[in-house]
């Protein structure tokens, strides 16, 4: 018989396709001692009873309590990890002059490597708590401290994808923060990858470095061919922002007569690895680039509330096949938890699809076809998170890793309202996606080992 590092027994569910949930009920899962799910076996296979007797009086064993679920790990495809301690402050005002007043002052503060070390730490067990197992993060220019973030990640058990972020162009970067000149902000770059690629060796859940121009407006020509170039040399993942608003968006146009999935594309700055956030004005030509590259689009709907000035057609993009997962935006998305963008993301949908200018006729007044459901908006979170990495996370399925969520029903200060004893399983996920606070998420498992509990 194979002997598996963990056995979990207990009710889990995970996105079968991007419209069903798969519900798991009273399943083994067995994991091997690289974190990854080896066997998945149900009450009815043949094994699951000599699994069960071999395993059940070890300490290798956890069988979850009733009331408690599984859920797969949530992925967070784009944080700001320095804007942590500006969270819920100034969303009233452009994105421009948000960044500009707020936020780059914020980040400039984390030359500070012993600042900077405090706050990471904070939000890597802030995004734990809230069972975010993976995080796609934006450190800020400064290669140490940006590489304190991915050692926060490293020692603390979140799978970390970590870019140290480029700004050289002075025209549209502060004097205050911006990187010394193109030739330095390359270079830090590749310092950068080479020991986070290093780190990474020796860390079971993976840290990985990611090549960040933080978007067109900051970065000269000179700057964003480089980072292409860096990219394709180490084979890294890539992350920045694309088409988020209005501002953004017509700057890319005036610059180069072009949208910017276009202009990113001719930099080599689309690919496989790829992820942009937001992307809230990408024509059906842009979409399908992105499709066309394997690129994916980091779904910020909270962040768009307040800075994209339109809701982003996700439907329709789905449809084109473009990979797509969520992400808080920390800070311009002022929650921490993915399960309030999972929420959002289907609100959000639901006002695109049924506008919201009262005084248009109801058939004319939305966007036909845009709402996704629920099942979607979680497949988003999940699975669709992970194939936007390129990675095997998201799915409780065999070769998988074990990036898990146990989430406590019967929490005695935020218990959920189930009260009928046959209730449907698949209800009791709905309750769980729209209602679950952190109080609801008793322990964190990434790639096999706990890193979370309550």
């Amino acid at each position: 018989m194979n002997t598996y590092a963990q056995v979990f027994q207990g009710t889990a569910f995970t996105s079968q396709s991007p419209k069903e949930i798969k519900v798991l009920k009273d399943h083994l899962f067995c994991i091997d001692e690289n974190g990854v799910i080896a066997k998945i076996l149900a009450p009815i296979d043949i094994a699951y009873n000599d699994v069960l007797k071999e395993y059940e009086n070890t300490d290798a064993f956890h069988r979850i309590n009733e009331g408690t679920y599984i859920l797969p790990g949530f992925i967070d495809l784009h944080v700001h990890a320095p804007q942590w301690i500006q969270a819920g402050t100034a969303l009233d005002i452009p994105l421009n002059d948000w960044l500009n007043t707020y936020t780059f002052p914020t980040e400039a503060k984390f030359a500070d490597v012993d600042f900077a070390t405090k706050v990471y730490a904070d939000v890597v067990d802030t995004l734990l708590a809230n069972g975010t197992t993976t995080a796609l993060y934006f450190a800020t220019i400064h290669k140490e401290a940006s590489i304190v973030l991915a050692k926060t990640c490293a020692e603390k058990g979140q799978r970390g994808l970590v870019g140290k972020v480029v700004m050289d162009d002075p025209e549209q970067t502060p004097s205050f923060y911006k990187d010394a000149d193109t030739k330095t902000a390359l270079a830090d770059t590749e310092e950068f990858i080479v020991a986070v690629k290093e780190l990474g060796k020796s860390t079971k859940q993976g840290v990985y470095p990611v090549v960040t121009p933080r978007f067109i407006p900051s970065c000269t020509d000179e700057a964003l061919r480089g980072l292409g170039e860096l990219a394709k040399k180490y084979d890294t993942h890539i992350q920045s922002h694309c088409s988020e608003s209005d501002w953004a968006h017509g700057y890319v146009q005036e610059r180069f007569g072009k949208n910017d999935a276009q202009a990113l594309n001719d930099f080599g700055l689309l690919q496989d690895k790829s992820v942009m956030a937001h992307s809230n004005f990408l024509t059906d030509e842009d979409a399908q680039l992105f499709a066309d590259t394997g690129s994916a689009i980091a779904h910020c709907p909270v962040s768009n509330a307040y800075f994209a000035n339109s809701v982003i057609p996700i439907a329709r993009f789905m449809a084109m096949g473009v990979e797509i997962g969520l992400g808080s935006d920390i800070s311009g998305g002022f929650s921490p938890s993915l399960y309030d963008n999972t929420r959002q993301a289907v609100i959000s949908s639901r006002m695109l699809e049924d506008g919201v200018d009262s005084s248009l006729p109801a058939t004319t007044r939305g966007v036909p076809n845009s709402r996704i459901t629920l099942n979607e908006a979680f497949y988003l979170v999940t699975a669709g998170g992970g194939e936007s990495l390129s990675l095997p996370i998201g799915r409780l399925e065999v070769g998988f890793a074990w990036d898990a969520q146990m989430i406590d029903t019967r929490t005695a200060n935020a218990r959920l309202p189930i009260y009928e004893v046959d209730k449907k399983e698949i209800d009791i996920f709905e309750k769980i996606i729209y209602l679950a606070r952190p109080e609801n998420i008793r322990e964190v498992w990434v790639q096999g080992e706990k890193v979370h509990t309550r």
